[in-house]
């Protein structure tokens, strides 16, 4: 288009002023004028055919279907202009032809010419053409209504109205072309999108599609407001002449205009429905991400709701911890409606997204019903509770005022005073006394016990079975009244004899009844148990005394117990704080970038080297052992049961331990720095951090004094046996916590300490070794002066260390060990009594090649290692009879030999040394009859270079002869047995640990 408007302006001006404004044929065929053109034949073809498209595109489908009538002009022309025009119309033309009329020229001679050539050259033209002299002939053919006055005709033509309107539409057209694919593309780009995961990038893409929506729009409206100024224009001659007649070409024109308009409204219609459903689609997902963000902040708060709720306890054990777990409860509860609400209310906007047709709606709904579950479960789990804890509290209260009522009854007997009784009076002023308490029992007794049970069957765990023990109290304080008031009786009945009044101390008060010391059931029920000897003393008349002071020492002792019960609890609270102080007021500290410029360089990522393991300290007594040591507030010597319970987890304290030293060596280095300083002022502290990293050792050493105490007071009550048991743990603890930090000591040992399996005992003794003859038949003899070693007895070996003394401050000043030497447990004999001192005993390997004369600092100790070193081998004995019973019997002969100590009468002594020699045999494991010596023959000694000021041989030496490499028997001769041995087969021997056994021979495969 834009090349025929700019070939029209320029060069064919002229032709384009002839062409048809819009003139039809007789039968409708559109008309096309070309008018006098000299130059013609000049055009480029390319030009000639743009025009030619473009003139016979403008008519409709219809009328261009009919056929084109062409009109040439060429009366002021030549022959051969006619014949180059009309050939070059026949092969560029692209539409159909009807007629192409000629007005020939006008001369006489190419008149002639053309008459004449015409004829000849017909058939090269491959058309209809018909040769006119004059216009009136070709009025002939169209109406002259139909052509303008150029050619005789009648219509009015303006050419500058023909090029604008064509102009216009032309660019028209073009736009709505560009709009039509711009929205498009837009639409595609929409529907291509993928909807985003969160809601700030839903919002971003809502504005970002809004805005080129918007721009969308206005570039629509401009197109319409185009096409209507366009149509306006078209219509102008019928606005200034409502009897105008449009020409074909101008009909044309509107139609065009009008089918490009509707086009635009339908693409607005289209396009607005279609952003409709996006929009819509994208605030849906917006709502959506809301929805599913909101899910995930409440669905953890419900969890965590949940999860502490489910850390109260149901059962309670005694109404002072009842009632503070239903404060506890009752606080969680307000805590726990807020985050309830908030799921309840999503859990309705969820409904109200599905309710208006939620593209995502089958994954709201599951959210829905899940908060909702939660929420239930949460709401019912919390009514369970409260409801179990306010029958637990009125179960206590029960108990409690039954027990109260039995506590003032036995008081009431014990305060009578004897000297009023004696009299008939006074035994009838006490029996009306007895009387009177006796009838208030119905208002504060437990009726039934059956029934009670049932009652408060839900809340009957293992501490409210206490009341089975307020019943059997209720009894003996019944029968004690019972008793009571058969001995008034008789006093009221008969004169007693006068004696000597002793008058009650007023300072004797009844133990049970003081608010801030309840007492435990068990002490309870030994108060009852008390009240009968006391009544049997009573009847005695001239026992007061006694009774007074046996009252008293109970008093007293129970007392202590609960002294000691609430030091236990001030001490573990307080303890608590201190740690939650460190974590809070130092750790947490190190992490705060306020305080990073404060932190020296030594002390940068080292939080966990400064403080250990301490945060999971202060877990497990906060969370566990805090609230469970409350719950035996009012029975501290059942207080056993909960160390022993907790026993395991008390162990956290040996890695503590074992961490200390490289804490204490980083405190050093930075105890002065700015940053402990500042902390040390925030939290007002008086003492520095050190004093506060030392707590969890001074704790856990604290409790086993505390477990003592308990222990004296507790004789006789029912937890003695789990006081006494924990006692003994808490030991055991704190010997691994011991045994830990000199283990870490080690030095120079290459394996990993941690396969020798677990350490049993560790200690310094005096070593001296002896060695059988080398290969060069040179005997060494034994030092004289012993080596100083400590020994770690593991279960898989002994390991020998020289220990070296540090210099410096603190923990720095802890010993540390020098690795020398190491004896694998399975490879180990021993005797008991070496000669010359009851303190030392022998460890040997490899038939006796090296042996380690150990002696201990005491008999006690020497005995307690003997004794552990026996037990590990007693353990390799039943270990190896379990492989045994699937296995020839020669293994467990050979291991047997293991445990045989020598045992030779002195006197034949060194004649037996010459003969006798004992070798630990095993099978081989590639065939059960193979005989050889089981363990490594390598020499394993100790250094003998250190602390050499001479060797000497004053004391013969143990060993005998070396023998031959090759398989050795078992020499004849008496051996003590230092394990049982139970008999696997008829053909073996039983024997216990001290039998002493004589060997006659070794037999075949080994046997004895």
């Amino acid at each position: 288009i834009k090349t025929i408007l700019r070939f029209s302006f320029c060069s064919f001006a002229s032709l384009l002023t002839s062409m048809s404004p819009g003139g039809r044929g007789m039968n409708g065929n559109p008309i096309i004028i070309f008018p006098e053109f000299p130059d013609f034949s000049e055009l480029e073809e390319e030009e000639v055919q743009n025009v030619l498209s473009y003139l016979s595109s403008i008519p409709s489908v219809a009328a261009s279907g009919v056929g084109f009538n062409l009109v040439i002009d060429r009366r002021l022309d030549r022959w051969a202009a006619v014949r180059a025009t009309l050939l070059r119309i026949a092969g560029s033309f692209p539409g159909n032809l009807h007629l192409v009329l000629v007005l020939r020229p006008t001369t006489l001679l190419q008149r002639t010419l053309s008459d004449f050539l015409f004829k000849y050259n017909r058939d090269e033209f491959k058309m209809k053409v018909v040769m006119l002299s004059s216009v009136t002939e070709l009025h002939a053919y169209i109406d002259p209504g139909q052509l303008t006055t150029e050619l005789g005709g009648t219509q009015e033509y303006c050419h500058d109205s023909w090029i604008s309107h064509r102009t216009a539409i032309e660019a028209f057209a073009l736009m709505v072309k560009t709009t039509a694919q711009t929205l498009q593309a837009f639409g595609t780009e929409l529907a291509e999108t993928e909807l985003p995961n969160d809601a700030e990038a839903t919002i971003n893409l809502l504005h970002t599609h809004t805005l080129k929506k918007d721009q969308m729009k206005e570039d629509l409206q401009v197109a319409l407001s185009q096409g209507g100024r366009l149509l306006e224009c078209i219509n102008e001659p019928l606005q200034t002449d409502p009897e105008y007649s449009m020409t074909y070409d101008e009909l044309e024109n509107l139609a065009t205009v009008q089918r490009l308009l509707g086009q635009l409204d339908e693409t607005q219609t289209a396009f607005d429905d279609f952003w409709e459903r996006h929009c819509t689609k994208l605030e849906q997902c917006l709502q959506l991400r809301h929805f599913e963000k909101h899910f995930r902040e409440v669905r953890p708060q419900l969890d965590v709701t949940s999860e502490r709720l489910s850390g109260f306890s149901e059962v309670s054990v005694s109404p002072a911890h009842a009632e503070h777990v239903l404060r506890e409860l009752s606080s969680h509860e307000d805590k726990a409606c807020d985050a309830l609400d908030r799921a309840l209310s999503l859990a309705s906007e969820g409904d109200r997204l599905i309710e208006n047709s939620h593209y995502a709606e089958d994954s709201i709904r599951p959210k829905c019903s899940e908060l909702r579950g939660v929420c239930e479960e949460i709401s019912s789990t919390l009514r369970n509770k409260k409801s179990l804890l306010l029958t637990a509290l009125e179960l206590h209260h029960a108990l409690e005022k039954a027990s109260r009522w039995c506590e003032d009854g036995i008081f009431l007997l014990a305060s009578q005073p004897v000297d009023r009784c004696q009299s008939q009076d006074g035994a009838e002023a006490a029996l009306q006394e007895l009387e009177r308490y006796l009838d208030t029992a119905p208002l504060h007794t437990l009726a039934d016990r059956s029934a009670i049970c049932c009652q408060y069957e839900a809340v009957l765990t293992t501490q409210l079975m206490v009341s089975r023990k307020v019943f059997q109290k209720q009894i003996s304080v019944q029968e004690m009244f019972e008793k009571r008031r058969i001995s008034l009786k008789k006093l009221a009945a008969k004169q007693t004899r006068p004696v000597q009044p002793v008058a009650p101390r007023p300072e004797v008060k009844s133990p049970l009844s003081s608010p801030s010391k309840p007492g435990s059931i068990d002490n309870l029920i030994y108060i009852s148990v008390l009240g009968s000897y006391l009544r049997e003393l009573w009847s005695e008349g001239d026992n007061i005394i006694a009774c007074r002071l046996l009252l008293t020492e109970f008093v007293s002792v129970f007392l202590r117990c609960s002294h000691v019960m609430n030091e236990l609890l001030e001490t573990e609270r307080a303890y608590v704080e201190e740690l939650l102080c460190v974590l809070e007021g130092y750790a947490a500290e190190m992490d705060n970038p306020a305080m990073a410029h404060l932190i020296p360089s030594t002390l940068l990522s080292k939080k966990v080297v400064l403080f250990g393991n301490m945060s999971e300290i202060y877990q497990f007594h906060k969370r566990t052992f805090l609230k469970e040591l409350e719950a035996y507030t009012d029975c501290p010597e059942l207080v056993g049961r909960c160390f022993l319970e907790r026993m395991k987890d008390l162990q956290i304290y040996e890695a503590y331990c074992q961490n200390k030293p490289r804490s204490e060596s980083l405190w050093r280095q930075c105890s002065d720095c700015a940053f402990f300083q500042e902390c040390q002022k925030k939290l007002e502290h008086k003492l520095g951090l050190d004093s506060y990293l030392l707590k969890p050792v001074q704790r856990i050493t604290k409790y086993q004094l505390l477990l003592k105490e308990l222990l004296k007071y507790s004789k006789g009550c029912d937890g003695c046996d789990d006081l006494q048991e924990a006692l003994s743990s808490i030991l055991g603890i704190l010997k691994a916590v011991n045994d830990s930090m000199h283990l870490i000591a080690i030095t120079g040992y290459e394996g990993n300490l941690s396969e020798l399996g677990r350490l049993l005992m560790q200690g310094s003794f005096s070593v001296w070794t002896e060695h059988k003859k080398g290969h060069a038949k040179v005997k060494d003899l034994a030092r004289f002066k012993p080596m100083q070693r400590h020994l770690f007895l593991h279960q898989k070996a002994l390991l020998f260390c020289k220990r070296r003394e540090e210099n410096g401050e603190g923990y720095e000043k802890a010993p540390s060990y020098s690795f020398k030497h190491s004896l694998s447990m399975s490879a180990v004999g021993f005797t008991e009594n070496a000669k010359g001192d009851n303190k030392k005993f022998e460890i040997w390997c490899n038939s006796r090649d090296e042996v380690f004369i150990v002696q201990a600092p005491t008999t006690e100790i020497k005995t307690a290692w003997v004794t552990e070193i026996r037990k590990v081998l007693t353990q390799q004995l039943k270990a190896c009879r379990g492989i045994v019973n699937t296995q020839s019997p020669t293994s467990f002969f050979a291991f047997l030999l293991l445990c045989l100590l020598h045992n030779i009468p002195k006197n034949q002594k060194k004649q037996e040394e010459k003969k006798a020699e004992m070798s630990m045999m095993s099978d081989s494991s590639s065939s059960p009859k193979h005989k050889g010596e089981c363990w490594n023959k390598a020499s394993l000694s100790v250094d003998a270079s250190e602390e050499n000021d001479g060797y000497s041989s004053s004391e013969d030496p143990i060993n005998s002869d070396a023998e031959d490499e090759g398989g050795r028997k078992l020499a004849p001769g008496k051996y003590t047995v230092v394990a049982d041995c139970e008999k696997a087969g008829p053909q073996e021997l039983s024997v216990k640990s001290g039998d002493m056994v004589q060997l006659i021979r070794e037999g075949e495969e080994g046997q004895w």
